[in-house]
């Protein structure tokens, strides 16, 4: 089982990024899978999850920015990020079935 998130990168306040989480060993779209992001000097938090079912859940902060959405043909599951802010910047990790993504780095200017 392995997760391989990528997309991070710097982006001035206001702008985009999309983050993928490929999953390999498993099939996604069985299982919910989760993004969390940990910022400098900051706890790991839960940012956004998708059921199994297609449901989807979030944290208040990113609510009307952030969408979670699934590609189950390419076992992938993507967190599209809008209207960023400096406090957003953190490492973004993927998890399901228990197993971590190795994390994503994104760095919002401001």
């Amino acid at each position: 089982v392995q997760l391989q998130a990528s997309g991070g990168g710097l982006v001035q306040a206001g702008g985009s990024l999309r983050l993928s989480c490929v999953a390999s060993g498993f099939t996604a779209d069985y299982y919910a899978i989760d993004w969390f992001r940990q910022g400098p000097g900051k706890e790991r938090e839960l940012v956004a999850t998708i059921t199994r079912g297609g449901i989807t859940n979030y944290a208040d902060f990113v609510k009307g920015r952030f969408t979670i959405s699934r590609d189950n043909a390419k076992n992938t599951v993507y967190l599209q990020m809008n209207s960023l802010k400096p406090e957003d910047t953190a490492v973004y990790y993927c998890r399901g079935v228990g197993y971590w993504g190795q994390g994503t780095l994104v760095t919002v200017s401001s």
